[in-house]
């Protein structure tokens, strides 16, 4: 799509072929203002935890205290003592991550920085991204393809294909322009199998049925929930229903089809 060419052009690995990079307003290069998690962890193995956090420490100025870096990462007193190579996937993970955040970074870059993880640890890394956000003001570049990280985290998406942009706002705004597609799922009262939807073959509309559940998918610019609860209502003997959320995977699925 192109977003490693283009972060490496805010880094400065890469000379755009084209338009110009603004740093808060200033022409150049982010790399004295900025903190890069890649998507492979490159902690030095032969060192302890203790000493890896002095280090950063030492070479930050104003940097994290020791009691904002154990709030993060929630480490016991003896991981402290480890090298790092002997902690977890996870645990390495979030020392990486907490190690980028130690300077105070004015942007900090995260390629992909939940995955393989644990439900645990990516908790911990969501909590540690939004703390650092709302109490630094730090700016968050973040590439992910879970996107679970992008509902619970990010104000903005921007979505890029072939080096071009195809969207840009909120998960709100997103769902709101892209997502008018909704399904409700009825629990039906078993005996009924013969029975029809009032529904069926009409656009803009997708009748599902598994046993005793039916779901009905439909355009919500076309069609009223209600109007359809109250119709299903009169074709069967309804036992529950339940809206379907908006799927952001799958507008983003669809957008990239080209389906949108």
């Amino acid at each position: 799509a192109g977003k490693t060419t283009l972060m490496s052009c805010i880094l400065g690995d890469k000379k755009a072929s084209s338009g110009q990079v603004f740093i808060k307003g200033k022409k150049g290069k982010a790399q004295d203002q900025i903190a890069v998690l890649l998507q492979e962890n490159t902690i030095p193995s032969q060192l302890r935890v203790k000493e890896l956090i002095a280090f950063f420490q030492d070479i930050s100025e104003n940097g994290l205290s020791k009691e904002e870096i154990q709030a993060l990462l929630q480490f016991k007193d003896d991981q402290y003592q480890q090298f790092a190579d002997k902690l977890s996937g996870g645990q390495k993970r979030l020392l990486a991550f907490v190690l980028c955040l130690i300077g105070k970074p004015d942007i900090l870059f995260l390629d992909e920085p939940t995955i393989g993880l644990d439900v645990s640890v990516k908790d911990n890394i969501r909590r540690a991204i939004t703390q650092i956000n709302q109490e630094e003001e730090t700016t968050i570049l973040l590439t992910t393809h879970d996107l679970s990280d992008i509902e619970q985290l990010c104000d903005r998406i921007f979505m890029i294909d072939k080096g071009q942009e195809i969207f840009d706002g909120t998960v709100s705004q997103l769902k709101e322009t892209f997502g008018k597609m909704k399904t409700l799922s009825f629990d039906l009262t078993p005996g009924q199998n013969h029975l029809v939807s009032h529904y069926e073959g009409l656009p803009d509309m997708s009748i599902d049925r598994q046993g005793n559940t039916l779901n009905i998918e439909f355009d919500s610019s076309r069609y009223q929930s209600a109007d359809i609860i109250k119709q299903t209502l009169s074709d069967f003997e309804v036992r529950d229903l339940k809206m379907v959320d908006t799927d952001i995977e799958d507008i983003i699925r669809r957008f990239y089809r080209k389906e949108l």
